[in-house]
């Protein structure tokens, strides 16, 4: 299973950008999900989950701004980023824990990363 990343770009501040994932076969279900991102020098940090019962949680520097969600028919998990701020400039990175066939095992992947590059 690979994992598509899409929708980054360059956006001023206080913009807005909406980031989607999505695998690239047919699978299952997704169950839990999370979105990373890595600024350059910098280790790769969490920013979003959300678990399959669909309870989320935020890291504190993007509480409040940022949203992950998921389109069950689609399968494809997102991540709405509202009134973006410089320091929020990274590769963003999706990662997901997929069951591929039913009654399969549960098994987790990281999508190739989409650059948000965000300007004062």
């Amino acid at each position: 299973v690979q994992l598509q990343a899409s929708g980054g770009g360059l956006v001023q501040a206080g913009g807005s950008l909406t980031l989607s994932c999505a695998p690239s076969g047919s699978i299952f279900s997704i169950n839990n999900m999370g979105w990373y991102r890595q600024a350059p020098g910098s280790q790769r940090e969490w920013v979003a989950a959300r678990t399959s019962g669909g309870a989320t949680n935020y890291a504190d520097s993007v509480k409040g701004r940022f949203a992950i969600s998921i389109d069950n028919a689609m399968n494809t998990v997102y991540l709405q980023m509202n009134n973006l701020k410089p320091e929020d400039t990274a590769v963003y990175y999706c990662n997901l824990e997929v069951r591929v066939v039913a009654g399969g095992r549960k098994r987790t992947y990281w999508g190739q990363g989409t650059k948000v590059t965000v300007s004062s």
